[in-house]
């Protein structure tokens, strides 16, 4: 199969549109071709393009900031001699100067899938900012690796912020090229939009169902999303960031685990098992112990639980992350009322409201973990005519079929 990237280098006719025209490219540590090369170093060496600009989302176009909120800094590319701004910086929109530096933005991302991952944020800033200056964008699609299913309540409205791009899912089943098809209909957008296609994509094929395993290597596309299981994953572990719990961050296994001192993780899965077994369907979980060497419970020793989805046992159409952690969450409620669940603490620029409430688009899901009478059953009235409204919104902007 083929990225976007590959079409694009290997195509003369397709890339002849560009011919002429100063090129800007939005890229980070996994933009890469099928050798390896990073996208730029590849652009850069085709004769008839011209690349004027670069951009680096949040951790930086070649990699450099570990954690969240960490900015990079603009710079001049040492080998290409151009001007690299940063997206997640003193601004995390580009300025009117740095528009002025090209006429076609090309966008080579690889996102994971999530609506809390920032790509897609950074996405719908710079197509806004590129249909009222007039600049055309291409973005070089790359594959969803957490597949077609989708999972979660919708963005409430008002929720909007640097992880809440759009009135989406947590898990949202599109492509980042396919999302831009979104963001241009949903927002109106006039704009010169043009997605370069992947070919032999099938995003429901075994065993990837979504990454093409065994065709393509896995780059991370930020320092804490080292594999295929972390992508599983994250649409669930990527709430523990709101919480006192660690997420696995300081160890070899982040976003895969969930855990903290005391955290009683075998009492919690019994809980689970009693409340929702149909949320552990799919994947395989472990009691665990580990020791984070940064960030939460740096040097502790923390009880925990791992979700195993890289087994036979894992079924990646059942498997539910936002309700199996949104169960361990309530579970930790009732059995340990008295630890201090949520962390209060800026997250992703939004300094006033409640880290989880942020990463969950609205206060429904933690409501629902704290009402000591909230069902199972309750969790999927309020998600499950969601989900179906957005498959269905979705569909018309869905680019491959399986």
């Amino acid at each position: 199969m083929k990225f976007g990237i590959d079409r694009l280098i290997e195509e003369r006719a397709l890339r002849r549109p560009l011919e002429g025209r100063r090129i800007a490219l939005v890229a980070h540590p996994a933009s890469v071709t099928a050798t390896l090369q990073h996208s730029l170093d590849a652009l850069t060496a085709i004769p008839e393009l011209r690349l004027s600009a670069a951009f680096g989302p949040q951790h930086g176009l070649r990699g450099d900031k570990q954690d969240n909120m960490i900015e990079s800094p603009d710079f001049r590319d040492p080998q290409h001699g151009i001007p690299v701004y940063s997206l997640y910086g003193t601004a995390r929109r580009p300025s009117d100067a740095m528009l002025d530096h090209f006429d076609v933005l090309l966008i080579d991302l690889q996102d994971i899938g999530c609506r809390v991952y920032t790509f897609i944020t950074t996405l719908r800033y710079l197509l806004e900012d590129c249909a009222r200056k007039r600049k055309a964008v291409w973005v070089l699609d790359r594959p969803n690796p957490a597949g077609r299913p989708v999972e979660g309540l919708l963005l409430d409205a008002g929720w909007e912020s640097f992880v809440g791009a759009g009135r989406m899912p947590m898990r949202h089943g599109l492509t980042i090229g396919e999302m831009a098809r979104w963001f241009v209909a949903t927002l109106k957008l006039d704009i010169e939009l043009s997605v370069v296609e992947m070919q032999g994509w099938d995003p429901s094929a075994a065993p990837g169902h979504g990454w093409p395993l065994q065709q393509r290597s896995w780059v991370n596309p930020s320092p804490n999303a080292p594999n295929l299981s972390m992508v599983r994953c994250y649409a669930g572990t990527v709430m523990i960031e709101g919480t006192t719990l660690s997420e696995g961050r300081g160890t070899t296994r982040p976003l895969e685990l969930v855990g903290a001192p005391k955290f009683d993780a075998l009492a919690t899965l019994k809980w689970v098992e009693k409340f929702s077994p149909q949320w552990l369907i799919g994947c395989t979980p472990r009691v665990c112990w580990f020791e984070p060497t940064f960030h939460k419970h740096v040097g502790e020793l923390c009880d925990g639980i791992q979700l195993h989805v890289d087994t036979p046992a894992y079924q990646h159409g059942q498997f539910r992350p936002w309700r199996l952690v949104a169960a361990i969450l309530k579970a930790q409620r009732v059995l340990q009322p008295e630890r201090v669940l949520w962390r209060d603490f800026p997250y992703e620029y939004e300094l006033n409201r409640l880290a989880f409430n942020v990463i969950n688009g609205g206060p429904r899901l933690r409501q629902w973990i704290e009402d000591p009478h909230a069902t199972g059953g309750d969790l999927e009235e309020m998600a499950a005519p969601e989900e179906r409204y957005w498959l269905e919104a979705r569909s018309a902007m869905e680019l491959y079929r399986s």
